[in-house]
């Protein structure tokens, strides 16, 4: 089977080493010139934390073909050809672009305006922050409020306009985000909220926001993060069904039978994620599909889990933001915040986890698997168990096999253990061996830590066995 494959993002790249691991013919189209990276984490490469280098995605298979810098323009789908290449399917993975909102001065990007999707605008932006001295980001979400501090840690004045009432208000309530506001500013970031923007300026001392109600807010730099949107312009032409992404059904197949959809194009029953850990999802889907290795592979949605990637700050967002039963403990002075949304049926709905909380991984786990929460909240909130109920924190030894380490890559700590047993005996060996901790990067000290607790049990157990071989009988 010939597969072809547009985009070479981390859904496509995905596909193609996984398709290319099992043999299949495969040639993929990459309208950057740069090898596949780690998309998520560029803001970690804006902050200093990562290099290019670090956050490069593993390569394919030398027999898979990569034709980089090469955009498709068109799909001859009577005669199956994409770019002069014969396919008997072809995956679709051409990603989204940042969305500029049209306001008056913005639209073209100024000079000194950057949207942060690329690896090259990474490179811009770091080559312009060696010049400057503040910076404003329009857009207080997750991936603006992820810029925001790493031109911080750059030594930036750094402020963030936001045009919803307070900062993540898709994942956050207005509590835990003054929390957060109030933790940015410790940090250096001055949250400015509920500000529209009615045009830019751009004059002598920078880039200036010109807000509704008369304010004004200047930076030497401006990095535009107002969200994305999915790149469907190729399958339009092609004459796919198209909502706000590709419309694809639970195999991730278009309206075209010989057509698959995934990652950040791609709408599934109404939904265009947006996020790396649904990309990979229904990437594996498709691999598994058309390899042969599970014809009856599916995808049926992603409970997520948001983790904000900012120096000095431990944020964890899930499911919804209110429900049947919701119980909150806050903390601003030590910038601490615990919100749980419980059904009907006393399991975790939602949760917001902000500041230094040892329960979070309990959290986490409760939202993923579906168990009852604990009778006394409190155990969950503050991280300081009841007398009634005790709930210790997740860690390697409490955590079941099935617990998932690395929500990116669905790696469970079973996957994390048989790969220690086969020889994996470093964080590093056991991200090669599972690709855990190779999306969006906060799993990194969890997988450190089940390493560490391995080293000492299953390599101590493997050192006991071989000291009672040579005890006689």
């Amino acid at each position: 089977m010939k597969v072809a494959i547009v985009g070479y993002g981390m859904a496509g790249a995905r596909i193609a080493r996984e398709l290319g691991r099992r043999g299949l013919e495969v040639t993929v189209f990459g309208a950057e010139s740069s090898a596949a990276y780690n998309r998520i984490l560029l803001s970690s490469m804006i902050a200093g934390k990562q290099s290019e280098a670090e956050i490069a995605l593993p390569a394919p298979p030398d027999h898979v073909e990569l034709r980089l810098g090469e955009a498709v323009e068109a799909v001859d789908l009577s005669a199956k050809t994409v770019g002069g290449t014969a396919f008997d399917k072809l995956v679709l993975a051409t990603g989204a672009d940042a969305f500029v909102p049209p306001i008056p001065g913005l639209l073209p990007l100024p000079t000194g305006a950057y949207v942060l999707r690329t690896i090259d605008d990474a490179r811009r932006i770091l080559t312009e922050t060696e010049n400057r001295a503040s910076a404003v980001v329009l857009g207080g979400g997750l991936l603006g409020l992820e810029a925001a501090r790493g031109l911080a840690g750059r030594g930036l004045d750094v402020t963030v306009v936001h045009a919803a009432g307070h900062l993540m208000e898709r994942q956050l309530d207005p509590l835990g985000s003054q929390v957060l506001a109030a933790t940015y500013a410790e940090l250096g970031v001055r949250s400015v909220t509920d500000a529209q923007t009615t045009r830019v300026i751009h004059g002598d001392d920078g880039l200036s926001l010109v807000l509704a109600d008369g304010r004004t807010v200047t930076g030497q730099l401006m990095v535009v993060s107002c969200g994305i949107r999915p790149e469907t312009g190729l399958a339009r032409a092609m004459g796919l069904d198209v909502g706000r992404g590709v419309v694809i059904d639970d195999q991730c197949r278009t309206s075209h039978p010989d057509v698959f959809a995934v990652g950040d194009c791609a709408e599934h029953r109404g939904i265009p994620y947006g996020l790396v850990g649904p990309a990979w999802e229904q990437a594996d889907v498709v691999a598994d599909l058309l390899s042969g290795a599970d014809p009856g592979a599916a995808y049926t949605g992603s409970r997520l889990v948001t983790r904000l990637k900012a120096t000095g700050i431990d944020l964890a967002a899930m499911g919804e933001v209110d429900g049947d039963e919701v119980v909150s403990f806050a903390d601003p002075g030590r910038g601490t915040y615990a919100r749980l949304v419980i059904d009907e049926e006393g399991r975790l709905a939602g949760a917001v986890m902000l500041g230094d909380n040892p329960m979070v991984g309990q959290v986490v786990q409760l939202f993923d698997t579906g168990d009852p929460v604990p009778h006394d909240r409190r155990t969950l909130l503050m991280g300081r168990p009841g007398e009634s109920v005790s709930v210790a924190p997740a860690t390697p030894e409490s955590m079941p096999e099935a617990a998932v380490v690395c929500r990116c890559n669905n790696v469970t700590k079973k996957a994390l253990t048989d790969a220690f047993r086969s020889g994996a005996r470093t964080p590093e060996a056991l991200s090669d061996a599972t690709q855990a901790s190779t999306g969006c990067g906060t799993c990194v000290d969890d997988v450190a830590s089940v390493c560490k607790w391995l080293s000492g049990t299953v390599a101590g157990l493997g050192e006991a066995a071989a000291i009672l071989k040579e005890v006689p009988a």
